[in-house]
């Protein structure tokens, strides 16, 4: 099992020890864009058109609803990859 494979597999069982850059790997390779806060918040935004924004905090730990979030692309994502 590759580390992609594996890092998936973390996120689709909402595995409560995830970091943020690891949500944020898994996003960007789906094609988000992260928008950095302005004025010194900790709350990152990641855009893909024609989906819906996920913001995300930069806190330790990762809350589960920001994992279920990630979680409901990665889903969407390989209902597509599958043929």
């Amino acid at each position: 099992m590759s580390k992609w494979e594996k890092l998936l597999a973390r996120v689709l069982s909402l595995d409560k020890n995830l970091r943020f850059e690891e949500l944020k790997k898994v996003l960007e390779s789906y094609g988000y864009v992260m928008n950095a806060p302005g004025s010194g918040s900790s709350h990152f935004t990641f855009r893909k058109e024609g989906h819906n924004p996920i913001t995300i905090p930069k806190h330790s730990p990762i809350k589960r609803i920001y994992i279920e979030m990630v979680k409901a692309v990665v889903e969407e994502e390989m209902k597509h990859e599958e043929p």
